[in-house]
């Protein structure tokens, strides 16, 4: 073969070989970014900002589930500790994704913290994000189902507390007619019967009325009210039945305050106060009313020395149907609504209501309103709206 002919083929070789080592070295290349990809310990790009920006939780782990990047609502409910996450509820949800690669929507049950029995209701979605890391967001439902169970409570003690004197009259009323012949039964009968159905229409007065608070904007008729004829007239109401307990009913504070709204309800609300301090109240004992003005606002009192609320129950007081002492109430003829109607009209008229307790040693509630110190159509004008605004978002 010629010698041109050998040079020529030696290029050629020469240059195949070259460009099958620069392939190489561009294959190699780039595997060793997808490796560098794969260990990268910084989240997928935009998903910090998403992070960052959320409200409520959200978490991204890496394949050892070590935290990378998460939510300030994490952190808040304490899910994340020390880049892990805290309960094993949650964990055993991500390996559980990381193995299947299917997404995981669960309600679970979480502990608040280390201490207590107080629990988180969390609606938990688990997704895998890219090949390495996997997304936990959560949405914390504890209220939501508190609510629930509050309303589902109520329809309960509502169907509850009227069946209780609905049978109590049809009982009665049997009883009645088969002593038709014994005058002393028919009287001790019929008087048993106009207590349960007493106790049966303020029952139904009382679901009325909160049903009719919560409904919107009560205040239609609006007007300048004298708190010293509230007082006056919610004592009044409650001079028989304190009597007749040997409880003695003391008003006092400061005289001349005033504040926008309707007397009617107003007098509701401090009557069931001194009714309920009555209620709790042991025989020969004082139950005090008293008001007081500062800054603008308008308190009203109402202490009793009664035996006091537990701390467990203080936050419970104002919930419909709830009852301290069950016996006492039945006795009474009390509904347990009366406190929460005492809420709503409060806040209808954009005061609200507050309980101080000591077991042992007494309670008082205290009323606040926003108070009407001046004088002239101006000032009752812009009463009028700032209350108007203040009730027109109440939430019931």
């Amino acid at each position: 073969m010629p010698q041109g002919w050998l040079v020529l083929l030696a290029m050629v070789f020469g240059l195949l070989v070259g460009i099958g080592f620069t392939a190489v070295v561009v294959i190699a290349h780039r595997r060793g970014q997808r490796a560098v990809a794969v260990v990268s310990t910084s989240v997928p790009q935009g998903v910090d900002e998403v992070i960052d920006a959320l409200e409520s939780v959200g978490v991204v782990l890496d394949g050892s589930a070590t935290v990378v990047k998460a939510s300030s609502g994490a952190l808040t409910f304490g899910l994340v500790w020390n880049q892990a996450l805290v309960h094993r509820e949650l964990l055993e949800l991500v390996d559980q994704v990381r193995r299947t690669g299917e997404t995981i929507t669960r309600e679970v049950h979480l502990s608040r913290g280390p201490f207590g029995d107080a629990n988180l209701r969390v609606l938990v979605r688990v997704a895998r994000l890219g090949t390495r890391y996997v997304l936990l967001l959560a949405e914390d439902r504890t209220e939501a189902h508190r609510l629930e169970e509050v309303r589902r409570d109520f329809l309960a003690n509502v169907s509850h507390e009227l069946k209780t004197p609905i049978g109590a009259v049809s009982l009665l009323a049997e009883a009645l007619e088969a002593s038709a012949d014994e005058p002393a039964e028919v009287q001790r009968f019929a008087k048993r019967l106009t207590v349960e159905a007493d106790r049966l229409s303020r029952l139904t007065q009382e679901i009325i009325e909160l049903s009719r608070l919560q409904s919107g904007n009560t205040l239609q008729n609006a007007e300048r009210v004298e708190i010293d004829a509230v007082i006056a007239q919610a004592v009044d109401r409650n001079r028989v039945g304190a009597a007749a307990h040997r409880i003695s009913l003391v008003t006092g504070g400061d005289a001349g305050a005033e504040v926008y709204g309707d007397e009617n309800m107003l007098i509701t609300a401090v009557h069931n106060l001194v009714v309920n301090a009555i209620q709790y109240s042991s025989d020969g004992t004082r139950v005090g009313v008293g008001v007081s003005r500062a800054d603008g606002v308008v308190e009203i009192a109402v202490t009793d020395q009664g035996p006091g609320i537990p701390d467990a129950e203080r936050d419970r007081v104002f919930e419909r149907f709830f009852r301290l002492d069950t016996a006492r109430s039945r006795d009474t003829g009390g509904t347990g609504l009366g406190l929460s109607i005492v809420k709503h009209i409060v806040q209808n008229h954009g005061g609200d209501v507050r309980v101080w307790s000591q077991p042992g040693r007494g309670s008082t509630f205290t009323i606040r309103l926003p108070e009407m110190a001046a004088t002239g159509s101006t000032t009752e004008g812009a009463a009028s709206r700032r209350l108007a605004s203040q009730t027109k978002g109440a939430t019931p």
